[in-house]
């Protein structure tokens, strides 16, 4: 039950899924939407200009029904005539063709924005599939579609015949108007018909617009188990991140223990803690921690000491202090130079007394450590 659960596409799409979908060109769309801005600016453009054009369309008319004495007698000049007659008429409703293009072109990006991608123009031989398309006329979707189809001919249908039955006068009354008044009343008369019918198309759109956003969300739902599988792809295997962060650490390690031949001094605990430090009083400022690590690490950098002689020092305040505050190759405080300054004189000290003889050195038997950097006084 648990791997049906996962496999199940409950959870909502991811970002990455979402951004993939889109530049595959699958994002929500509603063609009511785009229907209805060119039908609402088809109404304002008449309404607006539909005289001008009517105006147009007239002479258009006119100049096409007249005939002059050249014509009867030459049918060659029939053909021009013509064509520019046809072009006289694309010319009166280019402006509004223009607009109307113009319009359906940017209406789909009030529901999904700016958006061209190449992978929807490429073909795709599972659209002409015979048995695909039966199965979408036949799905759910098929059904809501087919009710959408009905319920926009009702309210279209309903609307359009309230609006002839409310002006049914004005239109039996344009037969007594002479001919350029009847045409401009009539157009008016069509014109605001056509605004109250496509206003009735709002509610189709409103009902619409939230169905799709739903349904393109609902078709790009994923399953858990795509979820944790993305999530491996985007941030990698934990087991692979784990090993990759243990090798990391190894090498970090060993790159440490490189250093502890060459460090001045090993301040220990003396078996839980070790820390080595190196000063080179031409090229730092101040002394700084090269090794340090607990217990088993710890013994390695004491072992490493001895094989290359490096002094070791048990000063358990100080190695604590040096271990818990002082991050790899960083410089020590200021508030530990006082105690590290005694160390490091001991080992200079100590140097010279192997090299040349002499007075044995001795350690300071009190090195103060600041009660805020012991971590034996800060945890009690």
């Amino acid at each position: 039950m648990a791997e049906d659960s996962d496999l199940e596409r409950t959870e909502p799409a991811s970002p990455r899924r979402l951004e993939k979908a889109r530049e595959e060109g699958q994002v929500a769309r509603s063609q009511e939407l785009t229907t209805f801005a060119v039908l609402i600016a088809t109404a304002g453009s008449l309404w607006f200009i539909g005289s001008i054009i009517m105006h147009k369309l007239a002479g258009v008319l006119e100049s096409g029904l007249s005939m002059e004495r050249a014509f009867a007698y030459d049918q060659a000049l029939l053909l021009p005539r013509l064509f520019q007659l046809a072009v006289d008429g694309l010319l009166a409703i280019a402006p509004l063709l223009a607009w109307l293009v113009i319009v359906a072109f940017f209406a789909p990006m009030l529901l999904s924005g700016w958006l061209f991608s190449s992978k929807a123009l490429m073909p795709d031989f599972k659209r002409i599939n015979p048995i695909k398309g039966l199965q979408r006329i036949f799905s759910a979707r098929g059904l809501i579609e087919l009710v959408k189809a009905i319920t926009k001919a009702l309210v279209v249908g309903g609307v359009a015949a309230g609006v002839m039955w409310f002006y049914k006068q004005q239109v039996l009354d344009l037969i007594s108007l002479p001919l350029i008044a009847g045409l401009t009343g009539m157009g008016r008369l069509m014109v605001l018909a056509f605004i109250l019918i496509v206003g009735a198309m709002v509610l189709i759109v409103l009902i619409d617009v939230p169905f799709q956003l739903w349904n393109h969300a609902r078709q790009l739902r994923m399953s858990k188990e795509e979820l944790r599988k993305e999530s491996k792809e985007e941030d990698g295997d934990p087991q692979v991140k784990a090993r990759i962060r243990s090798l990391q650490r190894e090498a970090a390690r060993r790159r440490m223990m490189a250093e502890v031949p060459k460090a001045d001094v090993i301040i220990t605990n003396p078996t839980h803690y070790a820390v080595a430090l190196r000063y080179q009083d031409r090229s730092m400022r101040a002394p700084k921690v090269v090794a340090k690590g607990v217990h088993l690490v710890a013994a390695r950098i004491r072992e490493l000491a001895e094989a290359h002689y490096v002094p070791v020092l048990e000063v358990p305040p100080l190695a604590r202090a040096l271990y818990h505050h002082v991050a790899l190759e960083a410089e020590i405080p200021e508030a530990l130079y006082t105690a590290v300054a005694h160390v490091l004189a001991y080992v200079f000290q100590l140097r010279r007394y192997q090299t040349y003889g002499g007075e044995a050195p001795q350690l300071s038997p009190e090195i103060a450590i600041p009660n805020e950097l012991d971590q034996v006084s800060v945890t009690n």
